[in-house]
C-alpha cells in the first residue's frame, strides 16, 4: 500500500473514533441541532492535516446554547483549547468554533464546528459540495488528490477545495503543477466552486 493511502486510512479511522469519544454529534443534538460532517473526512480525502469539520444547524443560533455545548466539549479529556468567532452579522451568519484535541499518541487534531441557522446563506452548501465531489471524482483523481496532499509540506496551509478544483478542473497531476495552478488561481474568502 502507498504510504499516503496508509496514512489517510489510519487518520480517518482515528478521526471517527475521536468523534465518538468526544460525543460531538449527541452533544449538539441535545440542543436540537442537525449535525453534518463535511470537509475532507466526509469525502474520504483526509491525509496528513488532521482536521474534522462539522456544520451544525438550529432554527436560530443562540450564543448561550452554542457555548453550553462547547463547555461540555471543553471538559472532555484531550480537548486542549478552543477559539471562537461570532460571524452572525456577516454573510456567513454563523458562530465558528475551532477546538484543538490531542489524541493518545500526542497528535493534535483541529476540530472545526460551524454553527448556523437553518435557511442562512450557506445552509447545506458544503454538504451539497461533498455529495457532488463524490459523484464526479474519478478513482484516478482521488489518488492524485491524496498524493498531492501527502506531498505538500506540513507547514503549508492549503484549503482542500484548492486540491479538488486543481485536479478536477485544472487537470493538475504533480505538486509542481499544483503550485503553479495555485499562483494563478488564488483563493480569497469562501470558495463557491462546485464540481461539474
Amino acid at each position: 500500500m502507498q504510504e499516503y493511502r496508509r496514512i489517510s486510512k489510519e487518520n480517518q479511522q482515528s478521526a471517527y473514533k475521536i468523534i465518538e469519544d468526544l460525543r460531538i454529534i449527541p452533544l449538539w443534538q441535545e440542543i436540537g441541532a442537525e449535525v453534518n460532517l463535511v470537509g475532507s473526512l466526509r469525502t474520504g480525502l483526509l491525509v496528513k492535516h488532521r482536521d474534522i469539520d462539522f456544520h451544525v444547524y438550529t432554527k436560530e443560533v443562540s450564543l448561550a446554547e452554542s457555548f453550553s455545548v462547547i463547555l461540555k466539549l471543553s471538559k472532555m479529556q484531550g480537548v486542549r483549547r478552543f477559539c471562537f468567532k461570532n460571524l452572525l452579522d456577516t454573510d456567513e451568519q454563523c458562530l465558528e468554533w475551532h477546538l484543538t484535541y490531542t489524541d493518545a499518541d500526542k497528535k493534535d487534531w483541529q476540530i472545526d464546528i460551524i454553527h448556523m441557522s437553518k435557511g442562512s446563506k450557506y445552509d447545506g452548501y458544503f454538504e451539497k459540495f461533498a455529495e457532488r465531489l463524490l459523484s464526479v471524482m474519478t478513482d484516478e483523481e482521488r489518488e492524485t488528490i491524496l498524493r498531492l496532499k501527502y506531498e505538500t509540506p506540513d507547514d503549508d496551509k492549503i484549503a482542500g477545495v484548492e486540491y479538488y478544483r486543481a485536479v478536477i478542473e485544472g487537470k493538475v497531476r504533480t505538486l509542481e503543477e499544483f503550485n503553479r495552478w495555485r499562483a494563478e488561481n488564488s483563493l480569497t474568502g469562501i470558495s463557491e466552486w462546485m464540481p461539474n
